[in-house]
């Protein structure tokens, strides 16, 4: 679901409450693929799901959050193979710690956690238990403290959040402290049963739990997989102070907490109140919950999974953290769909099932079966049709300047390699009711609310892979202004349906089955098929800020009318090609309806861009070379075999020090 309950936007959606998976048989698991006495390359469900060890813990965190005069502790819920136990043989682990297993549902089904009578766990939803236990792993399912059967409070992305895991990390590798019961004084321990070896796992939430636990540098995690991640909260609520949402993160706290934190937690909420204000300024608070910086304290690989359509968990998440990631060469796959925030087990089922298999199977069991040497990247190019990259971005893919000029008519400009003419200007009036969609449907247009810039058709196909900026100067008529903008494929094309319910993705009433199932658990879940949509234009990247911010990012101040501000504005990561025959648009605007909110200002801002001193930074697979080989039809030197007298926009042929960041780390911003 969703990590902002009330909906990724342009529309904000109700929780809806999927009904319990039907209980259906069971589809054989494929057998292993080792051969007679040979190392073994695939896991095998040699284990008894049905027959497994279900059993709950509480694990003490060290924290005393709910100030109830004791240390909080957290339930982490267990499924794992009596073979193993009985012959002493231990396992490693494979974790998803959650706010949402009370409150919410996991999946696109919203499962929850069940219990018997006696308390102990009859359903882990989602499917890891039920495929993984029976070949050899154990599952572990945490809630967060302040959530379901947990003490404490859930901070939103805070000391208590990410404590709430790394403290089972520890438990399991004989470091911790937990109990079998909730207050009682009997220890439980997992080092008769475990190996230490942990690999965590989730989308949304859940997967930003993986990345701050990872960026502790916690021992014996050895893999995350984070799903539709955020990799800063600030930038969950906010771009650049401009506010993505009506609200902060003390809502947030509200919703999942169980009733029983409601009543004893509201100190947390007034700290949430106070660290997160409304004006987008950079408090405290949100350094505690930026996991970039922390990247050169990971030791786990990353596996990350992410949709470019993604306007809940925005797409500079996965991209800042990847950067960041690259940087340290901590190993890493990625996967990119066209999905807004969508699971891969809803969008690529099979492979996506196969490749966690060997995904776990190599990191967390130790077998030599060669995904760590295959691809980095895989990216869907339309809807269920996919490409690879040996790395990501592309080791060709440097950094591009393109500057904005004047065209034909007021706010129809042109896109190039070379500076608009001293003096050049364009002008647009904030209109808080239009956006993107709307901006890109008239690019053709003099419409007063944006500023377009076009390419020429391309003659051939350009591609940009990876994080993109635009430097704006413009002149405001007052005191508060917001900018936007966005990066346009103009041309006809078939996508999936991002901003309709399911984004992306259609549900079906058929099941498959993934697993082993019980009367309790079952392994067979819905079906779903890409949900798509003929357009005209495709927005691939964006970006926003409060023009306020110009002089330093982390707090805004009052804009002089009739002065000149410049500001860079950070797009998310994107991997797009635009085809032969369709036009790249660099699109800047005010507000953008249903993506960030209106400045505060008394009037609508109107304002001046400079174009002279306006540019975007786009990463180009190929570099400035590619660009005018697309744009002018005729074929070009390559760049090195270019005469060194035959500058590009006041630069000859790009050093290799523009280099995006990315494959092996080595990259420079």
């Amino acid at each position: 679901m969703p990590l902002h309950i009330r909906g990724s936007r342009p529309a904000r959606r109700s929780l809806a409450v999927a009904a319990a998976a039907a209980l259906l048989s069971v589809v054989p698991a494929p057998a292993a693929s080792a051969t007679h006495g040979a190392p073994p390359r695939e896991s095998a469900p040699v284990h008894s799901y049905d027959n497994a060890i279900r059993e709950s813990v509480w694990v003490d965190t060290g924290l005393d959050g709910d100030r109830d005069g004791r240390t909080d502790r957290v339930a982490a819920d267990i499924i794992r193979p009596r073979e193993a136990d009985r012959r002493g043989r231990k396992v490693p682990v494979i974790m998803d710690a959650s706010p949402y297993y009370a409150c919410c549902g996991r999946g696109n089904e919203s499962q929850r956690k069940t219990y018997d009578a006696q308390g102990d766990p009859v359903q882990f939803p989602l499917f890891y238990d039920n495929y993984f236990v029976p070949r050899g792993y154990a599952f572990v399912a945490v809630d967060l403290a302040g959530t379901n059967r947990s003490d404490g409070c859930d901070d939103v992305g805070g000391r208590s959040d990410i404590q709430s895991a790394k403290a089972v990390v520890d438990w399991l590798n004989g470091r911790g402290r937990a109990y079998t019961t909730r207050t009682g004084s009997e220890r439980a321990r997992a080092t008769g049963w475990s190996t230490g070896d942990t690999g965590m796992i989730g989308k949304s939430w859940d997967g930003t739990i993986a990345n701050g636990v990872a960026a502790t540098g916690v021992e014996g995690l050895k893999t995350i997989v984070p799903i539709g991640a955020i990799s800063s909260w600030y930038d969950y609520y906010f771009a650049q102070g401009a506010p993505l949402y009506d609200s902060g993160p003390e809502w947030l706290s509200h919703y999942v907490n169980s009733p029983d934190a409601r009543a004893r937690c509201g100190h947390v909420q007034r700290q949430l109140v106070d660290g997160a204000p409304r004006t987008g300024d950079w408090t405290p608070l949100w350094s505690e919950r930026d996991h970039v910086p922390d990247a050169r304290k990971v030791k786990a690989s990353v596996f990350v999974v992410h949709g470019q359509q993604d306007l809940n968990v925005r797409a500079k998440h996965f991209g800042q953290w990847w950067d960041a990631l690259a940087e340290q060469g901590v190993e890493r796959k990625i996967w990119l769909s066209g999905t807004g925030h969508v699971d891969p087990f809803d969008f690529r089922r099979a492979e996506w099932v196969r490749t966690l298999h060997r995904w776990f199977d190599h990191y967390l069991l130790g077998y030599d079966n060669g995904i760590d040497r295959e691809p980095m990247a895989d990216v869907e190019r339309a809807p269920d049709q996919w490409t690879t990259d040996r790395v990501w971005p592309p080791r060709a893919t440097t950094a591009t300047t393109l500057r904005p000029g004047t065209g034909t008519a007021p706010g129809v400009g042109t896109l190039g390699l070379a500076p608009a003419r001293p003096g050049t200007t364009e002008t647009f009036t904030d209109d808080p009711g239009l956006g993107e969609l709307d901006w890109a449907a008239h690019i053709d247009a003099s419409t007063p609310s944006k500023a377009g810039f076009l390419s020429r058709p391309l003659a051939r196909d350009l591609r940009l892979s990876g994080s993109s900026t635009v430097t704006v100067t413009a002149t405001p008529d007052t005191t508060s202004a917001h900018l936007s903008a966005v990066l346009v494929d103009i041309g006809p094309d078939t996508i999936r349906d991002y901003t309709a319910r399911g984004e992306g993705i259609t549900t079906l009433a058929e099941r498959t089955c993934w697993g082993a199932s019980t009367t309790g658990d079952s392994a067979c879940f819905k079906e779903t098929r890409a949900k798509t949509a003929d357009v005209g234009f495709t927005v691939f990247s964006r970006g926003w800020a409060d023009l306020g911010t110009w002089a330093d990012e982390k707090k805004g101040r009052p804009l002089t009318p009739g002065k000149a501000h410049t500001i860079t504005l950070d797009l998310a990561a994107a991997d797009h090609v635009v085809p032969a025959g369709h036009r790249l648009a660099l699109i800047i605007g005010g507000t953008d309806a249903g993506l960030i909110d209106p400045p505060a200002a008394p009037a609508a801002p109107t304002l001046t861009l400079d174009l002279t001193r306006t540019k975007a930074k786009l990463p180009v697979v190929g570099g400035p070379w590619a660009y005018l080989r697309a744009t002018s039809g005729a074929l070009h030197p390559t760049p090195d075999r270019a005469p060194r007298t035959a500058p590009l926009d006041g630069v000859a042929e790009p050093p290799a020090t523009t280099r995006v960041p990315g494959p092996g780390g080595g990259g420079t911003r």
